[in-house]
């Protein structure tokens, strides 16, 4: 009996192939082979007997033709899903319908609240009312030759607004004239302002790539559906993340009523007449105002909410500047866990931060002797770290403060209850994702004066629970900032009347290496001034020692590097010099300059930049923001500034300038925003694998020689059925596995290989039955016209796209001509590869 594949015609491949680079199926072999059944699977192929013989000899490896060794059209697909799953957690267990309807409805509640929040913010004022969040910009706020972005047309730039009489009428109107490439437009002034938009981008420069063509919009149209496409899977992953986390269970921390004693500690107390102070707090309740002795009452109210009422982990961020009562915040907390037995770990970035931190939590700790206190640090000898370690792992050190080292595998806990994150955004990508997968299992507390975009983002859109601490306390005097080029007599004159009022000096730069050329021009302006130097590359108890004796004052200048950038409270210092300001993110200046005013003297902060000129228009944005926040209380609203000049971060891993490029910040987040607010209409239903039905008869008989070397072919179909039975992700781990252990797989092989992934990747979209009748292809779907509009825009085949049509329950296309078996096969394969890929943008069940 001969093989039944049949030799493919090249001529009668279909234009699908060519068109969306797809290699055309091929013929590899043609062997005599006889028929080997299986009652266990109906995808089990026709094998030869004989080659199973114990004696036959064995090839040391099967290998297709070298010239056919390409990558083949499963390749390309396994690709694509190691890159849009490979990241994600593969474990995370699958919701019912019942229960993902109910966290979906808590994320919307939770995310409009957020909404409104960030709608006061945006406009200055009280959200109030229920209109939807806009973005748009008023015609009269922009300047000849901005770039703005029309929401059907596209990019154009703005050249001014003029009165016109308009054809209909003889009474003047205003319009706005918008160049465009191919000519200008003219638009009703009202018409302007219901759909123009600003066009930024988060990256250096604010000029786009292309302007947009009034004659053909067929671009526009793309590059924005491109953008939405790329939102709706943001937001899905958002949401799944979530989801995953409300999942997690744990029992709520008692109510300790020694809780009022500890918070009593509180060294700072008010008098009647002291203001109240206005908290905003967006998570699942409104607004309060409170006295100033409890300046950060409110956002304790929140974390003992979360730990007490709650049986899910928290994740709060507290946002407040330097000073503003973030750290009591996470004290109350910390004694909240520890009190119930469980340990409480507080990472900070720089040792010089821990330090800090481990001296006031030993501090207010001191009056509980039961609860013990560690330091994990580099200034450490080897005996001691052991000697901690083995603490933390037993259970005997209640509260184990550090750097990044407490996220090392070596640090084993014995019953974590509290993650305290400060400053988040000095950490690094490893650090960021380890202290993420903490979220799960336990409660964080993030504590942040100028959040990172993706944590800003996170919370104004209600998917982080947030309190914000906006008001300073009564004695604190804005810092007055001074931004200049540099000029060694300016320097010398603002260190001379800092020393002149007894005061000490922070002078920062951006690296080490210019920190000795500083001191050699220092000591030489003041001989009799102690000055010291400070960076992360000292031997520990050098540095240790250099920052004491700053703090106790007999150190009076102080160059460093940002090392000092969180955490140091140095009352007598209130000058700050901050040299090459341009190599500094917008965050790290507020937190130096933060480092200054911490006492009831007016404080001052002087930025040097080297040349105007040679600053790029981020940095001078930058630059500008930071002067603009000059009172106390702004760094939220610096880091929604910094959200707007640099993009709201890798979410998930999307490119800052990528997508958000092709319709600029302001419109990509209103469709962010709206893809937030109708989340649930894109819905898909998976079905059962076993319940999926292709109707088309293939049984490809594999060759003796692949069928020589495989061990047991029986017993890898049914491993490959199996695969395909749980998921797609190991069905591509199972492919690759394959081809790893026996190379490249001949073409009947990969028959059933691909009719694998046809019913794998249609259960998942939610077609149970797939079947042709002449030149016509149909597969009877549960998926929604919404759904299916949005997996359509989403694919890049032209060809793909414009041949299939919705119509009640079933997605149809029409062929060029009737195609044989094998080439229908593959035109499915190709067809719910472009149809799957669309998948993370989608709410799965």
């Amino acid at each position: 009996m001969t093989s039944l594949l049949p030799n493919p015609d090249p001529i009668t491949i279909p234009l699908v192939f060519k068109l969306c680079s797809f290699p055309p199926p091929r013929r590899l072999f043609s062997l005599r082979l006889r028929r080997f059944t299986r009652k266990s699977s109906s995808l089990l192929p026709l094998v030869a007997v004989s080659s199973l013989s114990a004696t036959a000899a064995k090839p040391t490896r099967w290998r297709e033709k070298p010239e056919l060794a390409e990558s083949d059209s499963i390749s390309l697909l396994n690709e694509r899903i190691r890159r849009d799953i490979g990241k994600r957690d593969t474990a995370r267990p699958a919701m019912d319908s019942e229960e993902t309807e109910k966290y979906i409805q808590m994320v919307k509640e939770q995310q409009e609240r957020g909404l409104q929040k960030l709608k006061g913010i945006r406009q200055g004022t009280e959200a109030a009312g229920s209109g939807g969040f806009s973005y748009k910009v008023d015609p009269y706020s922009l300047l000849s030759g901005d770039y703005v972005v029309h929401k059907k047309v596209g990019i154009g730039r703005f050249v001014g607004i003029k009165f016109d009489v308009p054809k209909d009428s003889s009474e003047p109107l205003e319009y706005v004239f918008i160049e465009y490439a191919d000519g200008m437009a003219k638009l009703p002034l009202k018409q302007a302002s219901r759909l123009l938009y600003r066009y930024n981008l988060p990256n250096e420069t604010k000029r786009p790539r292309t302007l947009s063509r009034l004659s053909d919009t067929s671009v526009w149209e793309r590059r924005k559906t491109k953008g939405k496409v790329a939102i709706q899977k943001m937001v899905v992953d958002l949401m799944e993340l979530y989801l995953h986390r409300l999942r997690q269970k744990r029992y709520p921390y008692p109510k300790n009523p020694i809780m009022a004693d500890f918070a009593a500690q509180f060294p700072y107390n008010a008098t009647p007449d002291q203001k109240q102070v206005l908290l905003l707090s967006f998570s699942f309740h409104n607004s309060y105002s409170f006295s100033q002795a409890e300046f950060s009452l409110q956002a304790f109210l929140d974390v003992e909410k979360d730990l007490t009422e709650r049986e899910t982990p928290m994740d709060r961020l507290i946002c407040g500047d330097v000073g503003f009562g973030k750290t009591e915040v996470a004290l109350r907390a910390i004694f909240c866990v520890v009190s119930a037995g469980k340990q409480a770990m507080v990472l900070a970035p720089t040792i010089v931060l821990a330090k800090q931190h481990y001296d006031v939590i030993s501090e207010r700790f001191s009056l509980y002797q039961q609860i013990k206190v560690g330091l994990l640090s580099r200034f450490q000898t080897k005996a001691e770290k052991e000697e901690y370690l083995e603490m933390i792992k037993s259970g005997h050190l209640n509260i184990i403060v550090g750097t990044h080292s407490l996220l090392g595998s070596r640090v084993v806990y014995s019953n974590l209850g509290l993650l305290v994150v400060d400053e988040e955004q000095r950490f690094g990508v490893k650090q960021k994702e380890k202290i993420a997968s903490f979220k799960t299992s336990v409660d964080v507390l993030t504590l942040s004066a100028t959040p990172i975009p993706r944590t800003l983002y996170l919370a104004l859109t209600g998917f982080r629970d947030a309190s914000l601490i906006s008001t300073p306390p009564p004695e604190r005097i804005p810092i007055k900032t001074h931004l200049s080029s540099f000029r060694k007599e300016k320097v010398i004159e603002a260190i001379k009347n800092e020393l002149d009022r007894g005061g000490q000096v922070f002078y920062v730069l951006p690296r080490i290496k210019g920190l000795e050329e500083v001191m050699d021009f220092l000591e030489e302006a003041f001989p009799d001034i102690d000055i010291a130097m400070a960076h992360g590359k000292q031997y520990s108890k050098q540095l240790e020692e250099t920052m004491e004796r700053f703090a106790q004052g007999k150190i009076k200048i102080l160059i460093c590097t940002n090392i000092v950038e969180s955490g140091l409270d140095i009352q007598n210092a209130n000058t700050i010099i901050i040299q090459d300001v341009q190599q500094f993110g917008l965050a790290q200046l507020y937190q130096l300059r933060g480092r200054v005013g911490r006492a009831d003297k007016e404080a001052h902060a002087y930025l040097f930049y080297p040349d105007k000129s040679l600053l790029s228009d981020q940095a001078l944005e930058r630059l500008s923001a930071l002067e603009e926040c000059r009172e106390l209380g702004q760094g939220f609203q610096l880091a929604e500034r910094d959200m707007g000049i640099r993009g709201f971060g890798t979410i998930f891993g999307e490119q800052q300038t990528g997508d958000v490029g092709n319709v600029g910040i302001d419109l990509f987040f209103e469709m962010l925003f709206e893809s937030l607010s109708k989340v649930e209409e894109l819905r898909i239903f998976s079905v059962p694998y076993d319940l999926v039905k292709i109707d088309i008869n293939i049984n490809p008989r594999l060759p003796s020689e692949y069928v020589n070397y495989l061990e047991n072919p029986m017993e890898i179909i049914n491993e490959a059925e199996k695969a395909a039975e749980k998921d797609m992700w190991s069905l591509m781990q199972f492919t690759e596995n394959l081809r790893r252990q026996y190379g490249k797989e001949p073409y009947s092989m990969e028959i059933i290989l691909k009719k694998l992934y046809v019913r794998r990747m249609a259960a998942d979209l939610g077609v149970n039955r797939i079947y042709a009748s002449g030149k016509m292809v149909v597969m009877k779907t549960n998926m929604s016209k919404k759904v299916f509009k949005l997996i359509t825009d989403s694919m890049t085949c032209d060809v793909y796209r414009s041949s299939l049509i919705y119509e009640g329950d079933q997605i149809m296309a029409e062929l060029l001509l009737e195609l044989p078996r094998e080439q229908l096969l593959n035109w499915m394969f190709q067809c719910l590869s472009e149809l799957h890929a669309s998948l993370p943008a989608l709410i799965k069940y």
